[in-house]
């Protein structure tokens, strides 16, 4: 049995402050999901990643929102997988689908990423998804095979069985627009094929998310869905009382 997992991304938001303010909120939320077998995670901005990590219950998941795959060099502006482990943060989204679209963020780059990652025994939360576009013109299988296949390649069955899978319809990110837990069930479980094809057995216990705009009053349709196992959740996990609604609706 995969067990849930409910993760926020709160990409370029919250000051120091505020951060800090959230995580201190956090004991009731975090025994809650204990309580139910729930793991519960928060990704911050880098600026906030060492002070919420010295702040939380250490069964609160903290994760990066991306890290480069050199341990150091000239990359003005990056993160290094040595300086996440220094600060004790050993999650990391991958491949989000505002880095792909605004910093040319490849299946190719995202590979090397992820296997850093998992050499350094990190957990990537390696996200895919479509554009309206390619929705639109039924692409999508073949838009997330391609995903699939690039981003996992050159990697073991072993490398890949604590690998999480996050499927993010560009489409409806941030955008009100929804899709429907049957589109979100249809996806999951293509994906799902494609790792038992690449991977063997293990892809059933790989866990596969659903993102985009999930919010407390659906989140729990879409983890109805046998092959859901959780949600990458933006602007609904900002808010203490709506990340804490999330949770208790997928209880």
């Amino acid at each position: 049995m995969r067990k849930k997992l409910l993760m926020g991304n709160w990409k370029m938001n919250k000051t120091l402050s505020e951060a800090l303010s959230f995580a201190k909120q956090t004991d009731e939320i975090i025994a809650l999901a204990v309580k139910h077998n729930i793991d519960l995670g928060i990704a911050p901005t880098y600026l906030c990643l060492k002070d919420v990590k010295e702040n939380v219950n250490e069964n609160l998941i903290v994760s990066s929102q991306n890290v480069h795959f050199e341990d150091h060099g000239a990359f003005t502006g990056e993160i290094s997988i040595p300086m996440l482990k220094d600060i004790n943060i050993d999650w990391s989204i991958i491949g989000h689908s505002e880095r792909r679209t605004y910093d040319n963020e490849t299946d190719e780059k995202c590979n090397k990423k992820i296997i850093a990652l998992i050499q350094n025994n990190m957990t990537p939360i390696y996200c895919v998804g479509e554009t309206l576009t390619q929705f639109e013109n039924g692409d999508t299988k073949k838009v997330i095979d391609t995903q699939i296949r690039n981003g996992l390649a050159n990697l073991s069955s072993e490398q890949v069985k604590n690998l999480v899978i996050a499927y993010e319809p560009v489409w409806s990110i941030g955008t009100g627009k929804n899709a429907s837990k049957e589109i979100a069930q249809d996806i999951c479980k293509f994906i799902r094929d494609i790792l038992l094809d690449m991977f063997g057995e293990v892809s059933q216990d790989i866990r596969i998310l659903y993102g985009g705009s999930v919010k407390p009053e659906n989140i729990k349709q879409y983890l109805s869905c046998p092959d859901v196992d959780g949600a990458l959740v933006g602007g609904a996990s900002l808010n203490i009382d709506s990340y804490k609604q999330l949770l208790i609706n997928i209880i």
